[in-house]
C-alpha cells in the first residue's frame, strides 16, 4: 500500500538542447522572487545566430559573398557554419555533451506565436531571471575578428545588423542590440555607425576583442569621434582563440579557455590607455564584457607601477592609468566567487557601486543568474540595485520600469514541471 504521508520525489527529466528554458531555469526563478522590486537588465546574453543562419545570409547585401554563402549551405554539414571561421570539433563549451543547453536553441515553441523562434526564447530567459531588458550579443561570430577575408566579416556583420534590428529587435521592447562593428575595416565601421545613427533601438556599439587590430590606430580615430559624438558606448567583447601561438602550448579547454578571454581585454585596454585616448575621447564611454574581473585590479597595478617609472612612453596621459580604468564600465560575468576577499577588494577597486554591470551570459555553461550579485555578503543593498540594473539604465539611457512578470507567475504557468 502507497504511503502517501511520505515525501513524494519526482524524477527529474533529462536536460538536452530542447529542454525549456523555465525548466532549466526553475530555482533561478525561485530566487527571483526575494528581488521583485529590482530594476534587472542583462548586459550580455547571446544568441546562437547560426541556428537561423538561413536568414542572415540571405540578409547579405553583397551579392558574391551572398551566393558563395548559399552554395556551401548546400553542402551537407556546412549549413549552419557557412562562410564562418569556426573550428566544429573544437567547441567544448557544453563540457562533451554534459551541459547541452547552449549548443542549438531548439527547445519546440508553440506554433501559434506572434514572433520569431528566438524572441519566444529570449522572453522565455528574461522571465525566468527575473529581467526587464536583456542585450543579446551573437556567438559564433564573436571570433570572426580572426577570419582571413576582411571582406567576409563586412558582410556578415552587415546581414546580422540588419537581421537583429529588422527581424528581432521590433518584436519586444524588453530584447535591446549592440551594433556589430566589422572592425578589421574601419571605414566599414564608420558607414554602420553613420547607418543606423538614429536608430533607437541600437543602444550602443561591439567590437569582439578576438582580433590582432590595435585599438590605437590613427585609422580608428574617425570612428572613435562618431561613437562619442553618438552619447552610446562602445562595448569590447572578449573571447577565445586557441590559434594563437602562446596559447597552442596549451593542452586543455580549461587553460585556454582561463587566459584567452583576458588576454585580448589586457592588450586593448593597455594600448588604449598607454596612447592617450581616454583623453583624446574624454566622454566616449567603454564597456569590457565577458572577461570576469580579476584582471583589472592586476593590469591597475601594473600600469600605474610601469607608469611610475617610465611616463615619457606615455605622454598624453595626464592621469595614473588606474583612474581612467575607474571611470570605464565592466560586466560582471564570469564573476569570480572562489575568494570572497579578493573579491571585495576588486569590487572597491573598479568602484562597482557606479560603474559595474550584471551580465548573465545566458546561454553558456558558465551563465550566472541575478543572485550571484543579491548574494554577495559584502555589498550594500543599493549598491546590488546599481550593478542589477540601474548603473546600465544611466550608461545605456533605458527608461527604468518594471516589464518583467511577477516571478510566482513564472512558476505557476508550469505547474508539475519548473
Amino acid at each position: 500500500m502507497l504511503d502517501r504521508t511520505a515525501p513524494q520525489v519526482r524524477e527529474l527529466e533529462e536536460i538536452t538542447i530542447k529542454s525549456d528554458t523555465r525548466d532549466i531555469l526553475a530555482h533561478a526563478t525561485q530566487q527571483a522572487e526575494s528581488y521583485e522590486d529590482y530594476f534587472l537588465v542583462d548586459i550580455d546574453a547571446h544568441v546562437t545566430e547560426t541556428q537561423f543562419w538561413t536568414e542572415i545570409i540571405a540578409s547579405i547585401d553583397n551579392d558574391v559573398i551572398r551566393q558563395m554563402g548559399e552554395g556551401q549551405m548546400l553542402r551537407p554539414g556546412q549549413g549552419s557554419t557557412s562562410l564562418l571561421n569556426v573550428v566544429p570539433g573544437m567547441t567544448y563549451q557544453h563540457a562533451f555533451g554534459r551541459i547541452p543547453h547552449q549548443a542549438a536553441l531548439a527547445e519546440p515553441v508553440p506554433d501559434t506565436r506572434d514572433c520569431h523562434h528566438f524572441t519566444e526564447l529570449a522572453r522565455r530567459s528574461m522571465d525566468a531571471l527575473g529581467l526587464d531588458y536583456q542585450i543579446v550579443f551573437p556567438t559564433p561570430m564573436l571570433t570572426l575578428g580572426m577570419h582571413p577575408q576582411d571582406d567576409v566579416e563586412v558582410a556578415l556583420s552587415r546581414a546580422y545588423n540588419r537581421w537583429m534590428v529588422e527581424r528581432i529587435l521590433p518584436e519586444d521592447e524588453r530584447i535591446k542590440g549592440l551594433l556589430y562593428l566589422p572592425f578589421n575595416t574601419p571605414e566599414a565601421c564608420v558607414e554602420l555607425v553613420k547607418e543606423h545613427a538614429g536608430n533607437s533601438s541600437i543602444i550602443g556599439y561591439t567590437v569582439t576583442s578576438t582580433r590582432n587590430k590595435p585599438v590605437h590606430h590613427n585609422s580608428y580615430m574617425p570612428l572613435y569621434s562618431l561613437i562619442e559624438e553618438s552619447g552610446k558606448p562602445l562595448a569590447f567583447h572578449s573571447g577565445f582563440n586557441w590559434s594563437d601561438p602562446s596559447f597552442s602550448q596549451l593542452n586543455r579547454f580549461i587553460s585556454m579557455h582561463a587566459l584567452s578571454f583576458v588576454h585580448y581585454s589586457l592588450i586593448h585596454m593597455t594600448n588604449w590607455i598607454i596612447n592617450g585616448l581616454p583623453e583624446r575621447f574624454p566622454k566616449l564611454k567603454l564597456v569590457w564584457v565577458e572577461s570576469g574581473l580579476a584582471w583589472v585590479p592586476f593590469l591597475m597595478q601594473r600600469l600605474d607601477h610601469e607608469y611610475l617609472m617610465r611616463s615619457f612612453e606615455a605622454p598624453m596621459c595626464k592621469r595614473l592609468p588606474s583612474e581612467y580604468m575607474r571611470e570605464m564600465y565592466y560586466t560582471t560575468q564570469p564573476l569570480e566567487r572562489s575568494n570572497m576577499k579578493l573579491l571585495q577588494c576588486t569590487l572597491e577597486a573598479i568602484k562597482a557601486e557606479t560603474q559595474l554591470l550584471y551580465a548573465s551570459d545566458w546561454p553558456h555553461w558558465d551563465f550566472d543568474p541575478p543572485s550571484s550579485i543579491t548574494m554577495l555578503p559584502f555589498l550594500s543593498d543599493q549598491a546590488k540595485r546599481n550593478i542589477l540594473g540601474l548603473n546600465a539604465a544611466r550608461l545605456f539611457n533605458l527608461e527604468v520600469k518594471r516589464t518583467r512578470p511577477k516571478a510566482k507567475d513564472v512558476l505557476a504557468s508550469r505547474p508539475g514541471v519548473s
